[in-house]
């Protein structure tokens, strides 16, 4: 099986603390190709999921079931219940008390999905960590996949690969034969997440390094884009490895998940920017690109706020309150907001009002060439794990 890798010469050393801003990463990274066992390489590698869960009893067994029957590694469970009002807590202990490898943390009030994932991290014993909610899945093989990649390379502290949505009813076939790797330099793989100003990474396709996890920490006080400031923190000092060809999680889709009861498009939008403000106030603050990367990933957020109010007005629903509060949100993260991708476009809307952006040629080309765009981005990502 042929490997494709672009090696970094300076990732974060696992032995000392968070490198200096003196050290930064091959300037040219070098492309080559490798062969590479798909199994494990040393001895049976330890492997922690943390199963943060609230009001999940339904769900609960499946995910749990799903981590302790991975094969070719050896896997431990810690269910953190955070005060569930149903029967997670019970579920969860007598799960317990039929297997010795899970083990239940609860907490006596509610402290919210951060909390509750720390809590956990703060027990993980395992070289591997895993996050997983608990109506999500672990397909068969995913951790012996993934730990083969970061036993191969040291480097490596996060990998991840494609994750299968799907609803309530049974989960879907899956993939389980690796093709290929693809290991990036981590600033490179981070530079270009602030420069498209959006996160790849689902969730519980997730493996990482603890010993990495141990050095930048846990989640930070994020509503809804914790993961993704920690996937982003870790790559500011770590290779990062994603798997090709085959599908590494279950991500279940449902009316009553988080994301789904409390997420819109404007709350992801202002979300994504704490996410970023977030992570280059903390410990990615320490790396000589940090505003290089910063820039980048405001005039993105901005972009994406503006791309919001071009679909207000292309799909017939502006709203002046809307537009403005989006407006607002580009102006105040960038000094020349003319300069922002999409900026005159949407003041050509504004001058045309809604009805005549709907019948503007050159609005209708702009309209047909995004949708274009987006697929294309959709399709990429499902090959490669980026936009």
């Amino acid at each position: 099986m042929q490997f494709g890798i672009r090696k970094s010469s300076a990732a974060a050393s696992l032995q000392r603390p968070i490198m200096p801003a003196s050290e930064v990463q091959a300037k040219e990274p070098i492309q080559r190709k490798l062969r590479a066992d798909v199994h494990p390489t040393t001895r049976l590698a330890t492997v922690t999921v943390v199963i943060p869960c609230y009001n999940y009893a339904r769900y609960l067994p499946d995910a749990v079931y799903s981590a302790l029957s991975q094969e070719g590694v050896a896997v431990d469970v810690i269910v953190v219940d955070d005060r569930s009002v149903d029967e997670s807590l019970a579920v969860a202990r007598r799960l317990a008390a039929a297997d010795a490898r899970i083990a239940v943390i609860a907490h006596e009030k509610n402290a919210g999905a951060v909390q509750t994932f720390n809590d956990g991290l703060a027990a993980a014993r395992g070289e591997y960590l895993v996050r997983l909610d608990a109506d999500d899945l672990l397909t068969p093989g995913s951790l012996r996949r993934s730990v083969a990649v970061m036993q191969r390379f040291p480097s490596v502290g996060l990998v991840y690969g494609h994750p299968i949505h799907f609803t309530d009813a049974l989960q879907p076939a899956h993939r389980d034969k690796a093709t290929s790797w693809t290991v990036w330099p981590g600033r490179d793989w981070l530079e270009t997440r602030c420069r498209t100003g959006a996160n790849v990474i689902t969730s519980p396709e997730v493996v990482m390094r603890r010993a990495v996890v141990d050095i930048v920490g846990g989640q930070m006080p994020l509503a809804h884009t914790h993961d993704m400031e920690m996937w982003f923190r870790i790559a500011a000092f770590c290779d990062v490895a994603y798997i090709r060809g085959a599908d590494q999680a279950w991500h279940r889709e449902h009316p009553k998940s988080l994301s789904a009861v409390e997420v819109d498009a404007f709350r992801d939008l202002t979300e994504r920017r704490d996410a970023f403000e977030t992570l280059f106030n903390g410990a990615a603050g320490q790396i000589p690109q940090v505003y290089a990367f910063r820039d980048k990933a405001r005039i993105a957020v901005a972009a994406s706020a503006v791309k919001l109010a071009i679909n207000l007005y292309d799909r017939g629903a502006a709203d002046a309150s809307a537009i403005a509060r989006l407006r607002e949100i580009a102006t105040a993260l960038v000094v020349d907001v003319k300069a922002v991708p999409g900026w005159q476009s949407l003041e050509r809307r504004m001058m045309l009002g809604a009805r005549g952006t709907r019948r503007d040629l050159k609005c209708i080309i702009e309209r047909v060439v995004r949708g274009a765009s987006q697929r294309y981005s959709l399709w990429k990502w499902h090959r490669t794990g980026e936009w």
